[in-house]
């Protein structure tokens, strides 16, 4: 075989070799950045499956149940009558509408321990969503000529 063959073929199995790693790497990172949507009562019924996914909660804050220390944040998430305790250690503080009562979204895996460990936190303004209460709409008044 002639050196520029050779030239070639080293050139060629490099090529192949990069796509493959390019490949593993994008299949790879897709596999990690999945997650899964499940409620409440979905993720109790999932038995041994819900240990090794990566899942996306949502429910409402229980009121009374948050305890901070610092960006880490434990509380009950309710959906109907199923509970769901949650343990967020994310590296940013939970969101300014994450109180009692609001809508949360937890994303992170089930432990065998029963909790929920969060890495990531939303959270929605219960009020902000509420239908208008008769009587609080502000009128306009008739300009006085």
């Amino acid at each position: 075989m002639s050196s520029q063959g050779k030239t070639y073929l080293k050139f060629g199995a490099a090529t192949v070799a990069i796509f493959f790693l390019l490949g593993y790497l994008a299949y790879t990172g897709v596999q990690d950045s999945k997650s899964y949507y499940v409620t409440i009562s979905e993720l109790h019924k999932m038995g041994n499956g819900a240990y090794s996914k990566r899942l996306r909660v949502a429910g409402n804050v229980q009121p009374g149940s948050i305890r901070r220390v610092g960006t880490h944040v434990q509380f009950v998430l309710m959906e109907q009558d199923q509970l769901l305790s949650v343990d967020y250690t994310g590296t940013e503080a939970p969101p300014d509408t994450f109180k009692d009562d609001s809508q949360a979204l937890a994303d992170g895996s089930f432990g065998r321990d029963g909790v929920f460990h969060a890495k990531a936190l939303q959270a929605k303004c219960a009020s902000k969503y509420a239908p208008k209460q008769p009587g609080n709409s502000m009128q306009a008044e008739p300009a006085k000529s």
